[in-house]
């Protein structure tokens, strides 16, 4: 009876961790950012937050005839040792009552370090008179023209980099040998159920194996859907994303693309449209003659604002939306804090620090001017610590974060950090259960302090993890003035 009872209770041991270690979530060895609260149990003290990019000097101005102040829509992604970018050329000219533009084109431009931007001349469409110019595609979709570098590992080596625009009717598909020589694949548009009057734009997601792209529609005002296609030119009907905890603004842009370092996650950098109508604030933003002679064509030209949001999502559908700005329109002067300004354009790159030796850092382009009384709007550069969209941040009086239950893969935990001088992260490994595994505890972590994107985390013991490896455990960081934005076990 005895034998039989401890048998039964040995069986249900057995089960019950059987059942712990299958609700354990799987991090392997990939990298996990706290944009969200996917890993996290609970908080002390302690709290998530978003951080902005510094901004730099102006990467690109747009002084051509061709390009003029409505630049827009940009793409940005690096080629091997080659930055490349795309960007609407147009001109805008606003008199009483009305506005004019010029033919739309899209230019491109080349860069060695992401900092200082080159236009090749590639003699491939004419402009008054002369192809002596950077415009890589004037045609159908010239509106907004978005290409990406297909990692498909079968797509066709001369359909190696793609794009997507829209014209009547729809969002076409394009591709291209060499990222300057465009053509149509399809004669028909590939999307039809959208409004598409933004920057659409398409990847290849090598997590899941598929295509996916997101568009412009209207739903409780400006939204965006997404669809997903195995060869690019065969879509799934397009459906609205949901957000969490929902979607307080309108969104005009997307900017919607897998995180290179991870993966599994996809960064959104929305545009958020705002129309604050004409207060006593509205009246005292820059350049009053401008907003006003705008506003007598559209009212929203006087009264609408945009700049940057940030969101995030594990499968592609369902965003955390911030409610707070990523990127602001900053200190009041000519040309900012305009309907169509603070555009992110699509597209992190990599780009050595402005620090001397600092780690590298990521980048990204935000539209400046653009429809202004100037003949020319500018792309400035903002920069931002890589992995650096969100942290796990404590004062100085201290705080904690303890994880839900983890399997991972690996021998070292790696962390991208920030501390003061005095500021220092503790770690302690637990059980599912909570409590503290023998050598791993508070007591026999060794602090971490300093600033590094990859810091080994080592305990009196070492820093191998081999044994704890496929089991269920949990992660407790005690962190003091310290800012905590990924981790990842090292194989």
């Amino acid at each position: 009876m005895t034998l039989r009872i401890l048998g039964s209770v040995f069986i249900m041991a057995l089960t019950g961790a059987a059942a712990m270690a299958a609700d354990a979530i799987d991090v392997g060895s990939r990298r996990e950012l706290f944009v969200d609260d996917y890993l996290i149990e609970r908080m002390e003290g302690a709290a998530r937050r978003l951080h902005r990019p510094t901004p730099q000097g102006v990467a690109l101005r747009c002084d051509e005839p061709w390009e003029g102040n409505g630049v827009n829509y940009v793409t940005v992604f690096r080629d091997g040792e080659r930055y490349r970018m795309y960007y609407r050329g147009l001109s805008i000219k606003w008199t009483p009552g009305k506005h004019t533009s010029s033919e739309q084109v899209y230019c491109y431009a080349e860069s060695e370090d992401g900092a200082g931007w080159a236009k090749p001349q590639l003699g491939l469409f004419e402009f008054d008179g002369s192809k002596e110019n950077n415009i890589v595609w004037r045609g159908p979709g010239s509106h907004n023209f978005v290409p990406f570098r297909d990692a498909n590992p079968s797509c066709k080596p001369d359909q190696r980099y793609k794009a997507v625009a829209s014209d009547k009717g729809g969002l076409y598909a394009f591709s291209s040998p060499d990222g300057i020589h465009w053509s149509l694949l399809s004669d028909k548009p590939v999307v039809t159920e959208g409004a598409f009057d933004s920057q659409n734009l398409a990847f290849w997601d090598s997590v899941r194996g598929q295509y996916r792209e997101y568009h412009r529609d209207f739903r409780d005002g400006r939204d965006v859907r997404t669809a997903t296609s195995d060869d690019f030119l065969h879509w799934t009907d397009p459906v609205f994303l949901d957000y969490v905890p929902g979607r307080l603004y309108q969104l005009y842009t997307n900017q919607i693309a897998p995180y290179y370092r991870a993966p599994h996650l996809f960064l959104g950098f929305p545009t958020c449209y705002f129309d604050r109508g004409w207060t006593e604030s509205t009246k005292v933003l820059p350049e009053p003659e401008q907003r006003n002679l705008r506003a007598s064509a559209s009212q929203r030209e006087g009264t609408a604002l945009t700049d940057g949001l940030f969101m995030t999502s594990r499968d592609g559908g369902t965003f955390h939306l911030w409610a707070e700005a990523f990127i602001r329109p900053g200190p009041q002067r000519k040309g900012s804090w305009f309907y169509g300004d603070h555009y992110q354009a699509w597209g992190l790159v990599e780009t050595e620090s402005v620090l001397d030796g600092a780690p590298n850092e990521l980048s990204t382009y935000v539209t400046e001017s653009t429809s202004g009384d100037t003949p020319a709007g500018w792309l400035r550069r903002y920069t931002l610590r890589i992995d650096g969209f969100v942290s796990v941040e404590a004062p100085a009086a201290g705080g904690e974060l303890v994880t839900k239950p983890i399997a991972f893969d690996g021998k070292e935990l790696l962390v991208n950090f920030s501390t003061s001088v005095a500021g220092g992260i503790r770690v302690e490994i637990q059980d599912a259960d909570g409590k503290p595994i023998p050598g791993y505890g508070l007591a026999e972590s060794e602090e971490v302090f300093g600033d590094e994107l990859d810091r080994v985390v080592r305990w009196k013991s070492g820093s191998d993890l081999s044994k704890l490896a496929g089991r269920p455990v949990r992660l407790r960081f005690v962190l003091q003035d310290a800012d905590l934005y990924a981790i990842r076990f090292r194989p």
